[in-house]
């Protein structure tokens, strides 16, 4: 099987590190983001290794406590093997804390591996197989729908599903909880290489931390200003909030519908195109899915997120001209 190889060169997904941990917004900036989003940030959404390999390989990573919100996500909780985006091999799950070896019985080609994000692993190594081709990086910001929230598996929420049909490196930065348009991270993503950006928040804005609609839209037009001072020509979708019955008219604690911040937002994002941004689109989210496909009312299930799925990658292919890049193991 030969010797280990640094986990560096398979890694995708990754936006920064600390220390040895990948982490999902800059470090050296925690101290100006809310407590929620550097929790979730501490999570390891969307990062995995891609491979190609010809038989079992082994990975050495090293595993840590399961979080408690992640406690109650069976689909974080399981290593996931995909094979031309089906599930390829069955891996068991090992809850044991500290560093280990997984063998993965691989039936040979391209591939991808998903870790258990609830166990925050850190993967240290790869043995008998070598490092796919990287792909252009589509950095991900959103709240707890974009983090993939009940999706049963971390390879079935919409970013993942749409990175692997347009072929690009999927960066989530979905922070659940959180994602309400905050400065900090708009400089962030500013700072952070990315080839595709698409920016997916708002639902949160509605209770939490309540918006009134002209906020709303002032916030809306001053993240797109600082995320365009880093990016000033990189395609960039804006996806609205996807419906969440409850909300839609019903007042929030500053007046605020969901249905009222959804039309704030598009209405920024409409703005900033008609002054001239040509690399901007606007995906309403408010009939992208139905209520059907909430599992919970807020959240949708393996269905409404690959319904979202197949509307993103379609607006970016046609509003932005992003190409399918992908090979046969995404």
């Amino acid at each position: 099987m030969g010797g280990w190889q640094d986990a560096e060169p398979y890694l995708r997904g990754v936006a920064w590190r600390d220390g040895d941990r990948c982490v999902r917004a800059d470090p050296a900036d925690a101290a100006r983001l809310p407590v929620t989003t550097w929790a979730r940030a501490q999570m390891p959404v969307g990062v995995r290794l891609e491979f190609v390999a010809q038989g079992p390989f082994e990975v050495r990573y090293r595993a840590a406590t399961l979080g408690t919100v992640d406690a109650l996500r069976e689909g974080s909780r399981r290593w996931e093997a995909l094979r031309d985006g089906e599930r390829a091999a069955a891996v068991p799950e090992d809850p044991r804390e500290g560093e280990r070896v997984l063998r993965v019985d691989w039936p040979g080609g391209p591939g991808v591996l998903y870790p258990p994000e609830g166990y925050a692993p850190v993967l240290l190594g790869v043995r008998g197989a070598r490092p796919a081709p990287r792909q252009p990086r589509w950095l991900v910001y959103g709240d707890s729908i974009a983090e993939g929230w009940s999706a049963t598996a971390p390879s079935l929420g919409w970013p993942a599903v749409a990175g692997r049909e347009l072929g690009l490196d999927t960066v989530n930065l979905g922070y659940t909880g959180s994602a309400h348009g905050e400065m900090a991270s708009a400089e962030q993503l500013a700072g952070l290489p990315g080839s595709v950006l698409t920016l997916a928040f708002g639902c949160n804005c509605w209770t939490g931390v309540p918006y009134a609609t002209g906020l709303m839209a002032e916030t809306v037009t001053a993240f797109l200003r600082l995320v365009r001072a880093g990016h000033p020509r990189t395609p960039l979708l804006v996806v609205s909030p996807l419906p969440r019955p409850e909300a839609e008219r019903a007042p929030n604690a500053l007046g605020a519908t969901l249905a009222g911040l959804r039309g704030a937002m598009e209405g920024a994002v409409r703005a900033r195109i008609a002054a001239g941004d040509d690399r901007l689109a606007l995906l309403p989210g408010a009939d992208l899915i139905g209520p059907e496909h909430l599992v919970d009312g807020v959240h949708p299930g393996d269905a409404g997120h690959a319904l979202v799925a197949s509307a993103v990658a379609r607006s970016l292919r046609e509003d932005l001209a992003v190409s399918p890049l992908g090979y046969g193991g995404r």
